[in-house]
């Protein structure tokens, strides 16, 4: 019997997918539970639908993330913070001032968890810092840091 699963179920396949299990399988464990629908003609066209829609949604927002990816390129980031006399700052600049401050100047609104730095910012100047915005996505950014 076909099957099209709503969840994912372990060791016979993800969600949205058709499989070929067992009547017996079927009637008495996915359908009593809510896994799986019979592939009836229009489950098959709902599913299709499905994924058209989700296909669509997922090329809508790869389109969006690469424009953000060109607006941040072309994008200088200037903070400023209080340093000692030898470039050093007191405190550090983290991805969530970073953020913070992309959302406030430029109205760009980053996770903080996108932004790709290995350690805190600790001293002045200007540095080339990783966002990844979608999977296989990411802009570099020029953060420039300034002395108060």
């Amino acid at each position: 019997m076909k099957v099209i699963l709503k969840q994912d179920v372990k060791g016979l396949g993800k969600k949205e997918s058709m499989v070929e299990v067992s009547d017996g399988y079927a009637r008495n464990f996915l359908f009593p539970k809510g896994l799986a629908v019979e592939a009836s003609a229009s489950n098959i066209n709902v599913m299709n639908t499905k994924k058209e829609a989700e296909k669509s949604r997922k090329e809508r927002e790869l389109a969006q993330a690469k424009a953000l990816a060109e607006k941040l390129k072309a994008t200088n980031l200037v903070l400023k913070a209080r340093a000692g006399d030898n470039g050093k700052l007191f405190g550090a600049i983290t991805s969530k001032d970073i953020a913070e401050k992309l959302k406030t100047n430029l109205n760009i609104d980053v996770d903080k968890k996108k932004i790709n730095l290995s350690d805190a910012i600790k001293s002045l100047g200007t540095f080339e810092i990783e966002i990844k915005l979608y999977p296989e996505v990411s802009a570099k950014l020029n953060v420039k840091i300034e002395q108060e």
